[in-house]
């Protein structure tokens, strides 16, 4: 058995694959993570293997842990990778930058790449069909929005996340919604007009947690799926076990 940590800015997820079969899945909070991780051994005693691509904080006592009890493979800019990285600073980019990198190029072979992560904060890398990481772009989720327009000002709420029920707001707080969602609609729609315009044969993926609430105001043809960095992180440690 497989156990594929993704340890992200807010959560931590947890995956344990059988026989390339995907058996369990939890995202857990940090303050429960210990507990749970533990849980899950137990719960699944074959796990043999783990591969853990991080950019949050994790408790060295379960690095111990899955380095005494299991075959560990721990995912840095310095793993056996299916591209080449020219990233101006290489030790830089983040893990989960990486993997989604590498998930494209070993699902989208002889393809341009562009990767749409929607998360804590939106990351754009774009893998070449020579397989060449280039680079992208780094901007701030839809939370990360919602929070800084409360914190930066005076008098505005701090709203959780809905979808605006029309383009012009018609109040402080149908503006705030309008604002951020369209905003954010629109400037991942541009970012993919200006990749398309610049290179053929263009496979686009959309992931993170907020895939599911995007996907459907993406113009282009794109390739949606909220666990595409789980999957990813289990085909790079199948590509690195087999090289």
């Amino acid at each position: 058995m497989l156990l594929v940590i993704d340890v992200g800015n807010t959560r931590v997820k947890l995956f344990v694959y059988e026989d390339d079969v995907l058996v369990s899945s939890q995202a857990l909070l940090y303050d429960k993570f210990l507990e749970n991780f533990l849980f899950f051994f137990k719960e699944f005693p074959k796990i043999s293997q783990s591969v853990l691509s991080t950019v949050g904080n994790i408790d060295e006592r379960v690095i111990k842990f899955l380095d005494l009890n299991t075959e560990l493979t721990i995912i840095t800019y310095q793993s056996n990778l299916p591209f080449i990285n020219k990233y101006a600073t290489p030790h830089t980019l983040g893990a989960d930058r990486i993997v989604l990198a590498a998930g494209a190029v070993l699902n989208f072979p002889t393809q341009n790449r562009l990767i749409i992560d929607a998360g804590t904060c939106i990351t754009y890398d774009f893998v070449s069909q020579n397989n060449e990481y280039l680079g992208g772009a780094i901007s701030p989720g839809i939370n990360m929005r919602y929070e800084s327009l409360a914190h930066f000002t005076a008098k505005l709420p701090l709203l959780l996340m809905q979808k605006p029920s029309d383009l012009i707001g018609n109040s402080t707080i149908e503006s705030i919604h309008s604002g951020i969602f369209n905003g954010v609609i629109n400037e991942i729609n541009g970012f993919i007009m200006d990749y398309e315009k610049q290179f053929v044969n263009l496979a686009v993926i959309l992931t993170g947690g907020d895939c599911s609430i995007l996907s459907t105001k993406i113009k282009s043809t794109i390739f949606a799926n909220t666990n595409f960095l789980a999957e990813s992180l289990k085909d790079l440690h199948d590509y690195i076990s087999k090289n």
